[in-house]
């Protein structure tokens, strides 16, 4: 039998988790397996986005960002422990075996595979969180396959209130304060072109950045579209002043985008 790491739950956390199947009819419809995937057996669930396997792979799930457990003497991010026991419990309904899919790009820089991950009846497991409220979409090229799929469940999540969703995660361009991952509101200023890349500014004090690797998904017509515009936008904000890539008149704040999906209109 595969052990499973589970804590007790606080009662609020419990009555949270337990609400959420309700939605697990409706999660389902997002994102089908594919034919043909490899099977998995999981050794425990570490948070909400991550699992390490039998074979001692752990496994970054592809297309969302699950709220933050504490650590180094930090506290939980509201809904960490509810998005781990959640994925808890759909790895232990898949009896500890799931299907694994890689993504374009296999690992990420700390060595993790990267990987969509399903139960054995097909169920997306990514889709089932972010349906619930329990982490945000976040799509990173080139592994964006299932980036529509994905931002349709969170719709769901979002509409419904659940969970982080309760109340609004937007921060205003001009209030970012500090690192860290980040959803953001703000008007597409100036645009600038130049050897790194394209640059938006949505306020003095945070500019967009696309890579010039990465420019061939945002063509003109992305960008008249969205100049002007009121947006959101998401994804990890750097502090350049720490990494001294700041200069005088430049905004401090920059997160990167490398797929158009992570900017939206605001309606």
């Amino acid at each position: 039998m595969i052990k499973l790491l589970l804590k007790k739950a606080p009662l609020v956390g419990a009555f949270f988790v337990s609400a959420c199947f309700s939605f697990q009819a409706m999660a389902e419809t997002f994102c089908p397996a594919p034919s043909g995937l490899a099977q998995v057996q999981v050794r425990h669930v570490v948070d909400g986005d991550t699992l390490r396997l039998q074979d001692g792979r752990s496994v970054r799930l592809i297309g969302l960002n699950a709220p933050e457990l504490g650590r180094k003497g930090r506290s939980d991010e509201p809904f960490a422990v509810a998005a781990r026991q959640r994925l808890q419990a759909l790895v232990r309904a898949s009896d500890g075996r799931l299907l694994l899919q890689p993504g374009r790009e296999a690992s990420d820089k700390y060595g993790r595979t990267l990987a969509h991950l399903y139960s054995l009846n097909g169920t997306n497991l990514e889709t089932q969180l972010l349906a619930q409220g329990l982490a945000y979409q976040i799509a990173v090229a080139p592994n964006v396959d299932r980036a529509d799929c994905q931002r349709r469940a969170e719709l769901q999540a979002r509409a419904a209130g659940l969970g982080l969703w309760r109340r609004s995660p937007m921060v205003a361009a001009s209030q970012v304060s500090q690192s860290g991952f980040a959803l953001v509101s703000g008007t597409v200023g100036e645009v600038q072109r130049n050897r790194g890349g394209l640059w938006l500014n949505l306020s003095d004090s945070l500019v967009l950045h696309i890579a010039a690797r990465d420019q061939a998904r945002f063509d003109d017509q992305w960008l008249a579209r969205y100049k002007g515009q009121a947006v959101e936008v998401r994804g990890w904000v750097l502090d350049r002043s720490r990494r001294g890539g700041s200069q005088r008149g430049q905004a401090r704040w920059m997160l990167t985008l490398s797929d158009p999906s992570m900017l939206q209109l605001v309606h």
